[in-house]
């Protein structure tokens, strides 16, 4: 009786610290998410599978093109995914026919999968603070992003991590770029 005690005791702390570990896992290292939607089209597709590493931006700096996952403000449990346009003190302009500007210099990328069509807020150039991003989804004119007052400028604190891995559909297994 003794023994099986000791048994059950054993396997009820080796089950806890398990348990344990994998919430410290999921909390403070990585997690998976699911895309919901097309606002990041081409780069991402509705219902792909990515995993999410939170690691990083606690030590390092957000990086112009991550691909980062954050709370919608005025959502309960929603996240959006957007890819970082613009960095702390920086001022990002949009004009009438969809060109980006970073401090007035045009930036060159070809994530967007279109010109963009309405400018939203950067019409005028926003001003970043020291911990805001400005972010834009890929399928730029159909994406909900810093363009938009409801979701604005992202502060770091509210940044949960980077997708950097899909791991579903399974034929696009690999890195985000």
């Amino acid at each position: 009786m003794k023994n099986v005690l000791k048994e059950v005791l054993s396997t009820i702390v080796y089950l806890g610290i398990v348990f344990l570990l994998t919430f410290l896992f999921i909390t403070f290292v990585m997690q998976r998410t699911e895309v919901s939607g097309n606002s990041m089209n081409p780069t991402l597709i509705d219902q792909d599978s990515l995993l999410i590493e939170k690691v990083t931006y606690r030590f390092g700096d957000v990086k112009r093109y991550d691909i980062i996952v954050f709370p919608y403000r005025y959502g309960e449990d929603e996240y959006f995914i957007k890819r970082v346009i613009g960095l702390p003190g920086e001022t990002v302009r949009i004009d009438t026919e969809g060109n980006v500007y970073i401090n007035e210099q045009l930036l060159k990328e070809n994530y967007g999968a279109e010109v963009i069509i309405d400018p939203g807020v950067a019409i005028n150039g926003i001003k970043l603070g020291t911990d805001e991003y400005f972010v834009m989804g890929d399928n730029r004119n159909h994406s909900m992003d810093s363009r938009d007052p409801s979701v604005g400028n992202i502060k770091k604190k509210d940044i949960l991590g980077h997708a950097f891995v899909r791991i579903y559909p399974f034929d696009s297994f690999g890195g985000i770029k």
